[in-house]
């Protein structure tokens, strides 16, 4: 029976500047779904872009009514936990009923959100054939840039799973993506937020 496990977790706060700062989130995703390119992957995303999928996601869908996301209230506090923890919460619930939706998981722009660390833009790019790199190859060459899940090796060496050796993702012409935000992904899921 197929399966879609998402984690939205450990809430990290990133310092754009001297005076601006925000919170992004770690997403994990375990499945055997045929739907996805890796059956695990782990990214990190900030509130703003679940805004941006939540907009693309509604305008190729227009007929399904969207959940919501947990609101962006002015008086948000990044220092308060239980602020913090409400919103991670709100976006794992979102992209659980995200991905129960068999014409939104049809959806590029959620594949590339959620297994590879390309900005809007460059997602919007890649669904529109603007980039000489498929929304595959995207996703194959964020993962081989990002080798930290065993159980994948592990299929690699018996054989079992070609998932990770797609000889065409080291020249698929992919830019560099932001790679400096380390995952750090963990089994076990740790105090969230968005």
């Amino acid at each position: 029976q197929e399966f879609v496990t998402v984690l939205v977790r450990d809430p990290r706060t990133q310092k754009e500047d001297s005076w601006h700062s925000y919170i992004d989130y770690e997403i994990f995703v375990h499945t055997n779904s045929i739907c996805f390119t890796r059956k695990t992957s782990c990214v990190r995303r900030r509130f703003r872009e679940f805004v941006w999928l939540r907009q693309r996601l509604q305008s190729n869908a227009v007929l399904i009514q969207l959940p919501e996301l947990p609101s962006k209230t002015p008086f948000f506090n990044m220092n308060n936990p239980h602020h913090v923890d409400h919103r991670r919460q709100g976006l794992q619930e979102f992209l659980e009923k995200i991905l129960q939706d068999a014409l939104l998981l049809s959806d590029s722009r959620l594949h590339l959100f959620l297994q590879t660390q390309l900005s809007p833009e460059d997602m919007e790019a890649c669904v529109s054939g603007q980039t000489k790199y498929s929304v595959a190859d995207a996703i194959h060459k964020f993962a081989s840039l990002n080798r930290r899940f065993p159980i994948e090796a592990e299929e690699r060496q018996q054989g079992s799973s070609s998932a990770g050796s797609d000889p065409a993702s080291s020249s698929s012409g992919l830019g560099p993506s932001d790679d400096s935000i380390s995952c750090g992904c963990k089994a076990n899921p740790a105090s969230e937020e968005s």
